[in-house]
């Protein structure tokens, strides 16, 4: 892992190729000294992003299928595994069984079942996982296929219930927290529970906006900036937390 105290802030879970420019994005994240996880969104993205990444200092790429693609992109399963060897970091992966997706569920768990077991025959994953409107079963499918000396999972923008939080700690999970969670009191209230050595901050940029324009990166404090109020803790003192966390992390995975 690149030094700890060359690290201003950890941005877990962002889509730097959606961005206008991508080799833009990607240098700009390097040069804040944002440690960034880009997810894709589809395999198909993986070897351009793999190639932006390759040499950089602060920014890794992960490798998806995303669930909300799953009824349209489901044949690139194949295409993912053939991937697998040359990425740690996957994802965007999971399931979404809000209004929009629910008819795909049950191809996605199909999907999801297998990036999980491939995963752990392979060892040594960190998995960025979406999980809107299905955490339990989210959680059934990391306990039954991915146990945890195998492959660490962190919930992204996670939204289930306290009681599905605790679940997720007790089986591993971190959780990747970003500004917009701390707007309401639901969100507030699952951030002052979660364990603190289990927190990674994220922007999901460009799914998230500042003044009007799409987060990056290097916007990313203000997430740590606000789970620190939620904490009681100092900005500072909370990015320290995160950075700790985040070598935690990556140390801790076999």
């Amino acid at each position: 892992m690149t030094e700890a105290a060359s690290i201003r802030g950890v941005d877990f879970h962002c889509h730097l190729d959606l961005y206008p420019d991508h080799i833009a994005a990607v240098a700009k994240a390097e040069a804040a000294r944002i440690y960034t996880l880009t997810v894709t969104t589809t395999p198909r993205a993986w070897a351009r992003n793999h190639e932006l990444t390759r040499h950089t200092r602060y920014v890794r790429a992960a490798l998806g299928l995303h669930p909300q693609l799953v009824a349209e992109r489901a044949d690139e399963l194949s295409l993912w595994e053939r991937h697998l060897p040359e990425a740690r970091y996957v994802g965007e992966v999971g399931l979404d069984a809000g209004p929009r997706f629910y008819k795909s569920l049950e191809a996605q768990k199909q999907v999801f079942q297998r990036v999980l077991v491939r995963c752990a025959e392979a060892g040594g994953k960190i998995l960025t996982v979406h999980s809107v409107r299905s955490a339990p079963a989210v959680l059934d499918m990391i306990e039954t296929y991915l146990p945890r000396e195998r492959g660490t999972v962190v919930l992204h923008w996670f939204t289930g219930s306290k009681s599905d939080a605790r679940r997720a700690a007790a089986l591993g999970c971190y959780f990747s927290i970003n500004a917009e969670m701390a707007r309401n009191d639901r969100g507030r209230d699952l951030i002052a529970i979660l364990p603190r050595d289990r927190i990674l901050t994220e922007t999901d940029g460009p799914f998230t906006q500042l003044e009007g324009k799409a987060t990056e990166p290097s916007d990313v404090p203000l997430a740590a900036h606000a789970t620190a109020a939620i904490l009681g803790l100092s900005s500072s003192a909370m990015t320290k937390v995160i950075v700790s966390n985040l070598r935690s992390l990556l140390d801790g995975v076999p």
